[in-house]
């Protein structure tokens, strides 16, 4: 169980880490109550599965519920939010592999060619509910060919079960352009960004516009996706090792405190756990959860 600053107990913990023996792969085990996910976006896929409680995802079409003997699956770059579903909120485990681990598994066990997708967000399947969490165990005990193996078993079932292969879009929508040119140049300049209304006019375009085709494109506003993009950029320079008053100015955060609460809302931990966990030996069995 966590502590508070002061040395008291929590309700919410969260452990968020990368294990060694499974490239490609990150792991987030947490109950959160009062915690909730602000939109944002990942680079690869999100498989969860809920052990207790209810946990409220709120993706483009709607709000799904996820409950014990479900599994959610977000494609990459699709924006969602989450918080608790029932008072008591929710513990849950979830996968976050890369597309070069989904794309190599259908591969290898599927004839889905092309960029690989899942049609729903929700399925009720407890057994492979089981296996996400499984994967965990296996990870925490340091059983590398247990973890691996699951993991594959896992997704590969879910990819014949409900995979699909994203059709091509057409990038010479002038909406689709405008959209890409202004996140290039918000990439570009992710320290000092223009405002909305300098950026649509070196784009040729109104801000209203450039609003309306930036959200189509990208599922949110330039400022969140700004926002989820220096998480990101926050993300590899603390890998490297970047302490995280350093990497928030880097990324164009006003100060560390700015990175705390954007980079916990995003990622599900604070920024100084999330870079412990990668630097830490993992032994079998340590950092156990209930």
């Amino acid at each position: 169980m966590a502590t508070n600053p002061d040395g008291g107990r929590t309700d919410e913990w969260a452990r968020h880490w990368q294990y060694p023996g499974v490239p490609g792969l990150d792991l987030l085990r947490a109950r959160y109550i009062r915690h909730s996910f602000t939109r944002h976006s990942h680079e690869g896929f999100v498989f969860g599965a809920v052990r207790r409680g209810i946990e409220d995802v709120v993706m483009p079409e709607g709000t799904i519920k996820a409950g014990r003997g479900t599994v959610v699956m977000i494609n990459p770059e699709v924006p969602h939010s989450a918080h608790a579903g029932v008072p008591e909120g929710w513990s849950y485990a979830t996968l976050y592999p890369s597309t070069r681990l989904v794309a190599g598994i259908a591969e290898e066990t599927t004839t889905l060619r092309g960029t690989v997708s899942f049609a729903e967000t929700i399925v009720e399947d407890e057994s492979t509910a089981r296996l996400i969490r499984a994967v965990h165990r296996a990870a925490e005990e340091g059983d590398a060919l247990a973890a691996d193996s699951v993991l594959r078993i896992a997704v590969a079932r879910l990819l014949r079960r409900h995979g699909r292969t994203l059709p091509l879009r057409d990038p010479r929508a002038a909406g689709t352009r405008t959209a890409a040119t202004a996140r290039e140049v918000l990439l570009g300049r992710i320290t000092e960004p223009p405002s909305l209304e300098q950026l649509a006019r070196e784009l040729g375009t109104s801000p209203f516009a450039l609003l309306r085709s930036f959200k189509a494109a990208y599922g949110m506003p330039p400022h969140t996706w700004l926002t989820n993009a220096r998480v990101r950029a926050a993300r590899r320079l603390l890998e490297d090792g970047t302490a995280p008053a350093e990497a928030a100015v880097a990324v164009g955060f006003t100060d560390q405190p700015h990175l705390n609460r954007h980079f916990t809302r995003i990622v599900g931990v604070p920024p100084g756990a999330y870079q412990r966990e990668r630097a830490r030996t993992y032994k079998t069995g340590n950092d156990r959860r209930p």
